[in-house]
């Protein structure tokens, strides 16, 4: 058992460490995406951060998570807020606290569902690539991990698809879009965008320029 053990921390904590430095070119995430379909229509094209437009890191801060900077792995307030509003209102949409980087820890490290083993391991994870990696390694494997649309994953895939020109060509516009859909990709879509997705473009590109004073700062 103890070696077992031991295995399992040497092994995940070299795989962190290589992935500061490695492209993540698929994830067992995709894998098992995959093989939910009939046939393999996965499209993700690894680029480095000076390849992804300059908004794209604003937009996914200002609509996901905009103390990312701030904190290490884990916003404690925006998780109490998000309780408190789930027990507050339980026939409203659950709210969630996920960090970019427990995103970027689920992402690439395990596999969909939800399970407290899961969520454990989520923990564990970011709090690994909190220690061993920086936040701009963070935001570049996140950018180049998270599900944009069915089969698509990365940023540089969904401005191919949708967008027909590269990530690093992106508008301030067009990454609030992305950004607005991330949450539930499969139903909300940056190609033929919704009233309502449309209006959460509108919303994250106001936030936008708060995050980018802040970051000024």
């Amino acid at each position: 058992m103890t070696r077992i053990v031991v295995a399992f921390f040497a092994s995940t904590i070299l795989a962190v460490v290589a992935l500061r430095f490695l492209p993540v070119y698929i994830t067992p995430y995709m894998v098992v995406q995959q093989m939910k379909q009939s046939s393999w229509t996965l499209h993700h094209h690894w680029v480095p951060m000076d390849g992804i437009s300059h908004h794209m890191p604003i937009a996914v801060m200002a609509s996901e998570d905009q103390r990312f900077m701030e904190h290490h792995g884990f916003d404690f307030d925006a998780i109490q807020q998000a309780a408190k509003h789930n027990r507050e209102h339980p026939e409203k949409n659950v709210h969630g606290a996920s960090t970019i980087s427990q995103q970027t820890a689920k992402n690439v490290f395990l596999w969909p569902g939800r399970s407290w083993l899961r969520k454990g391991l989520e923990a564990y994870f970011t709090v690994l690539i909190e220690l061993c990696w920086s936040k701009e390694r963070i935001l570049e494997v996140y950018l180049n991990s998270i599900e944009t649309g069915p089969g698509l994953y990365g940023i540089e895939a969904v401005a191919r698809q949708h967008f027909g020109k590269p990530a690093s060509e992106l508008t301030a516009d067009q990454c609030a879009l992305i950004a607005a859909t991330l949450p539930n990709p499969h139903r909300f879509s940056s190609a033929s965008p919704s009233k309502y997705i449309k209006k959460r473009q509108r919303q994250i590109r106001r936030q936008m320029s708060f995050v980018e004073q802040h970051l000024r700062k």
